[in-house]
């Protein structure tokens, strides 16, 4: 038997149900599909980070909530969000968090981990076109690409 027969042939098939999802084109536009999202029971209370991935249009391909924490902070990995970026064929992405506390002005940490995801979003050519954080108070967030510091 040829080694050529012991492999399996691997087939790709890529049809995202698109048609009826937002097309972002400013954060407002993110942090409306983002609020759904946080749930408003918790948001004062536990802190989430979560994903928006988009196709070169800015339309939302899907959402990953990549993970939930405690009061002051959660754990990201970065390898879970390009996991997915890559599995949807993703462009764009925007990341997303919110402030328990009610706070808009990122932390340290908040910076380092969007430069992080930056630069590992870049060996693929993928952009990261915002940070938004989030907080319980209603219509209230902050921009990192609004405040140019993304």
């Amino acid at each position: 038997m040829k080694e050529t027969q012991k492999v399996a042939e691997i087939t790709v098939s890529y049809k995202p149900a698109i048609a009826d999802k937002p097309i972002i084109r400013s954060s407002l536009d993110a942090y409306q599909v983002l609020k759904e999202i946080f749930d408003d029971n918790t948001i004062g209370l536990q802190e989430q980070f979560v994903v928006l991935y988009m196709n070169r249009s800015n339309r939302v391909l899907g959402i990953y909530p990549v993970s939930k924490g405690g009061i002051t902070g959660c754990i990201v990995d970065v390898r879970l969000i390009l996991s997915v970026a890559l599995t949807t064929a993703t462009t764009g992405i925007m990341i997303s968090h919110n402030h328990p506390s009610g706070n808009l002005k990122p932390s340290r940490s908040d910076e380092e981990i969007t430069q992080k995801i930056k630069q590992a979003c870049n060996f693929f050519d993928i952009k990261v076109l915002d940070h938004l954080i989030l907080t319980p108070i209603q219509n209230q967030y902050f921009s990192f690409a609004d405040e140019g510091i993304i």
